[in-house]
Formats: C-alpha cells, sequence, structure tokens
C-alpha cells in the first residue's frame, strides 16, 4: 500500500507562478518514483521564514487538521529543514517529517546499483542525517519503514556518533579508490582517440533511452526520476567503422541540493571529459523552456563551456499543441529515441559535429597504401572511398583529429 504524504512548500515572495507549477510537478513525481501518494499540497507564502518551524505555529495546526483529515501518514517539507526545525515538527505533528533532500536520498537509494553509486548514496545520506539523528527516531522507528527510511545510512543512525564519522570516513576512502579507477578508464578512452559523446539533462528527459537506440547499451529505462544513477560508457560503431564512445550521466532536476552534486561529482566529471556534450531535453514538458534554463546554468557552474554543444529535443511524438518550441540559438534536433528513422537523423546530426571539430582530407591514394587508411577507419571518418580501375588508386574524402594527420598523409 502507498503511503499518504502531504506535500509542504513554503514561497518567498516574489513568486514566478511557472518556477513554482514546475517545482510542484517534480516534487509530486518524486514522492511518486519513491512509493508515495500525494493525498495534498500546501502553499504558504512568507516573507520571513520562522526559525522554530520554518512555517509557523498557526500553519503548523493547520497541517495537523489536514493530516487527521486526509489520513496521512508522512510530510515532506520541500524546503531543507534544520536538525531542530525536524525536530519540532515532529513533535508538534505527530507523525514523521522529512525534506525534500532526504526523499531524493531515499530515491537514489532505491536506484543505486553499481559500487559507486551505492558508496555515494550512502556517504550522503550519513553526512545528511547525522546531525538529525534524535530528530528521526520517529522515522527510522516505523514498522515497515517508509520513505526516508531506505538505503545504506538508516541502520546505524541510533548508534554512537564516532562510529558513523568512522564509517564516512572508510566511504570517502573507497570511493577515492573508485574514483582514481575512473580517472584510469578515461584515460584509456582518451588515450584510445575515440571520438566521445557525453549525454547530459534532465532526469527522465530520455538519456537512456538514446544511448539503448544507438549503441544498444540494454541500460534501465522507466519513466520516472533518476531512473539511471550511475554513469554507463558504451562504445559503438557507424557502417563506415568509425568508433564512437557514448557516456550516459546522471540526470538533473532543478534546484537540485549542493550536497547531491557533491555526492556525484565522480559521475558528473564524466561529462567533462568528452568532445561533443548532448543536452537532452523533454520537448514533451511544458516547462521545456525552464529545463534548458536549468542545466545550462549546472553546465555553467560545471566550467565545462570550452566542450561543444548541442540540444536535443526527445518525445517529439508526446508534443502535443507546442509546435514552435525554440530550438534555442545554437544547434539543436527535435527527435523521439524510440522511432528507428530519428536515431538516424541523431547519428547524421553527430556526425555533422564531427565533421566539425575534424580536418578535412582530400586525397588520391595507391592502392597499395589503402591499408595504412583503412587501419584508421575506426577514428578518423572516412567519407568517401572510390576506387579508379584505370589508375589503380582510391579517391578518399575523409575527416581526421590532427593527432592523426602525420599518420595518413607522406
Amino acid at each position: 500500500m502507498k503511503e499518504r504524504v502531504i506535500l509542504i512548500n513554503v514561497l518567498k515572495t516574489p513568486i514566478n507562478p511557472e518556477h513554482v507549477a514546475m517545482q510542484q510537478e517534480e516534487f509530486e513525481q518524486l514522492v511518486q518514483t519513491a512509493g508515495g501518494e500525494v493525498t495534498e499540497t500546501i502553499v504558504q507564502k512568507r516573507d520571513q521564514i520562522d526559525p522554530k518551524t520554518l512555517i509557523g505555529s498557526g500553519k503548523v495546526a493547520e497541517i495537523k487538521q489536514r493530516i487527521a483529515a486526509t489520513d496521512s501518514e508522512l510530510v515532506i517539507f520541500y524546503q531543507s529543514l534544520s536538525p531542530s526545525q525536524n525536530r519540532n515538527l515532529q513533535d508538534m505533528l505527530d507523525v514523521p517529517v522529512i525534506d525534500r533532500i532526504q526523499l531524493i536520498l531515499d530515491i537514489f537509494s532505491m536506484h543505486a546499483k553499481t559500487k559507486e553509486a551505492k558508496l555515494q548514496v550512502a556517504l550522503a545520506q550519513k553526512k545528511y542525517l547525522l546531525p538529525r539523528i534524535q530528530g528521526l527516531g520517529t522515522v527510522l522507528s516505523r514498522l515497515g519503514g517508509g520513505i526516508g527510511t531506505r538505503g545504506p545510512g538508516e541502520t546505524k543512525l541510533e548508534t554512537d556518533r564516532r562510529v558513523i564519522h568512522n564509517e564516512i570516513n572508510q566511504i570517502e576512502r573507497d570511493l577515492k579508490q573508485v574514483a582514481a579507477n575512473r580517472v584510469l578508464n578515461r584515460k584509456k578512452r582518451a588515450d584510445s582517440q575515440l571520438f566521445r559523446v557525453g549525454l547530459f539533462g534532465y532526469t527522465n528527459a530520455g538519456k537512456s533511452t538514446i544511448i539503448n537506440g544507438l549503441a544498444q547499451a540494454d541500460t534501465y529505462e522507466k519513466d520516472e526520476l533518476f531512473a539511471t544513477l550511475s554513469p554507463l560508457t558504451r562504445t559503438y560503431a557507424l557502417d563506415n567503422h568509425f568508433k564512437l564512445s557514448l557516456t550516459d550521466t546522471v540526470g538533473v532536476i532543478q534546484d537540485l541540493p549542493p550536497m547531491l552534486i557533491d555526492a556525484f561529482h565522480s559521475t558528473l566529471e564524466e561529462s567533462m571529459a568528452v568532445d561533443l556534450l548532448l543536452v537532452v531535453i523533454d520537448a514533451s514538458s511544458p516547462y521545456a523552456d525552464r529545463h534548458q534554463q536549468v542545466i545550462d546554468e549546472i553546465l555553467d557552474d560545471m566550467a565545462i563551456s570550452h566542450i561543444p554543444k548541442c540540444y536535443i529535443y526527445n518525445k517529439m511524438d508526446q508534443v502535443v499543441g507546442m509546435t514552435d518550441l525554440a530550438i534555442s540559438q545554437t544547434n539543436g534536433l527535435k527527435i523521439s529515441a524510440k522511432n528507428a528513422e530519428d536515431l538516424v537523423r541523431l547519428n547524421a546530426f553527430i556526425v555533422d559535429q564531427i565533421k566539425a571539430q575534424y580536418t578535412l582530407i582530400e586525397r588520391s591514394v595507391d592502392a597499395k597504401d589503402i591499408g595504412n587508411w583503412l587501419s584508421f577507419a575506426d577514428r578518423v571518418y572516412i567519407d568517401k572511398m572510390a576506387y579508379d580501375e584505370t589508375t589503380n588508386r582510391y579517391h578518399i574524402v575523409a575527416y581526421s583529429p590532427n593527432e592523426l594527420i602525420h599518420h595518413l598523409l607522406p
């Protein structure tokens, strides 16, 4: 049975209605992803935050009435709660109270499959919950658990704080080793001189569908937030044997807490070690433009503006009444990643970006030398190769990274 949840969102003036609507929709989607059922959403506008309860005693009394009326079992705040606010609210409402950060951590715990993702989630949970141990006793003692109690962060929270600090230190050491292995793997990919493409974008925009369609990656796909957490890199070849490495990274949402970005820093670093960044936007979302703005802000913070960037507007098959979706002022392509013809168009779009970065070479090559060219076919994009029987030569049109040109030309 789904846990019945009341959502609280405290808004400071001035208010952007579109921003608030997007907040509310994502907030509800997070609860649904975690397995809860939203019984009611309460929005409060405040100029000043109440230091004891965030919302003030009058609003607390109102929420307590709504809990009884809707038979709700849990209250979740959009805003981050301090440890004292969390304790005060639970004492006054007589039900467990968590905030959006803990809700997201709960979802991360559900979806963490790899060793690195599990370590990152465990570290974030322990760091977040450590100062809140006393106030979370009600949450952690619920029979059968529930939203906000999943994962590696919950089992020893009632033990000595020193033990938890030791666990945090051990996880950080383990993550350093995993990060070192990831750096080594990135170096190997860079040394291979393959063209590297990174997928980045809002959660649930369809990045996993794209990598599955292009590279037959067989990664997890589901219509929910944060369905995949771990970076996935796959290599695939085009018809002319040119190879690409394609990396899918964890998705983002607006107001992503800094501690969660820190937790997946090494994951986001995968987006920095690419030659082309494909920013995937869910075109069917009424907030597509805002999604793009959020992503651009995060990319600016990551200081990777030097990487060529293109926008892929996905889920066009689900777009209704949005005929003039902005393609921005930069390169962009509208597709449906579940459409085979659109995947062909996407590959052609990527090839155009490769050509723009590589150097054009047009040569007449003696047949005896063609083997050398073919040995680089996985890293040099051979656009045309025509054989002339009368001269026993090949006419080649190719695009090469600069570091390989000297291997091709006499």
